[in-house]
């Protein structure tokens, strides 16, 4: 955020979760906007977040709704945005991990194919609505499934370039097992899908970084 943007800038999250975007914009000087599709996370995060020293006077606020189905542009006209400087999207990862019980939760589509669909709508809306230039950061990690790795992160960031994105740069986030919200109580479970699938425990995930020109 801070490489990418000026202070009072405006940065975009489509999948807000508990709030970590717009924390770090209050800390940083910047004005950001959230989207949660749980009225009750997002209530939660927006607690968090007004206790947070606004000491840069910036805007932080949370929209209830669903990202593949708003349109940001209306958002961006609500709030008198002429355009985002950065978009941050930390997607579920699939259905590894099932945050809500609703049917639109991405997190619940039925196939992975459904999954990259709707994504991409969001990734879309997402380019709409950067400046150019500007910048898009998604954080998205790979799965195994049917004794077959899936590239999730990869067949990502291939939608992200078909719709335009100029690829700059591909992080490779390690992490240790058992410290992510996902994986934190299943570390033997883990242990025990990898030896029987004869694939390597899961200890990393993408932030890939896009541009849009």
């Amino acid at each position: 955020m801070y490489r990418y943007t000026k202070k009072y800038e405006w940065v975009l999250d489509p999948f807000c979760g508990s709030g970590t975007t717009l924390i770090e914009a209050l800390h940083l000087g910047r004005n950001c906007i959230g989207i949660e599709l749980s009225e009750e996370i997002a209530k939660k995060s927006m607690e968090v977040v007004q206790k947070i020293d606004n000491k840069f006077g910036v805007k932080a606020e949370i929209i209830v709704g669903d990202s593949v189905e708003m349109d940001f542009g209306e958002i961006a006209e609500k709030f008198g945005i002429d355009g985002f400087k950065l978009a941050i999207l930390h997607p579920p990862y699939h259905d590894i991990i099932n945050f809500t019980d609703d049917p639109r939760d991405l997190s619940n589509s039925p196939t992975i194919e459904v999954f990259l669909d709707k994504l991409e709508k969001v990734v879309e809306k997402t380019y709409r609505v950067l400046k150019s230039p500007g910048y898009m950061a998604m954080v998205i990690g790979d799965k195994y499934e049917n004794s077959e790795w899936i590239p999730l992160g990869f067949y990502t960031m291939q939608r992200a370039m078909k719709i335009g994105f100029r690829l700059k740069s591909i992080v490779v986030k390690n992490f240790e097992l058992g410290r992510t919200r996902g994986k934190r109580f299943q570390k033997e479970l883990w242990r025990y899908r990898a030896l029987v699938g004869g694939f390597y425990i899961f200890r990393h995930e993408y932030i890939f970084i896009f541009e849009k020109r």
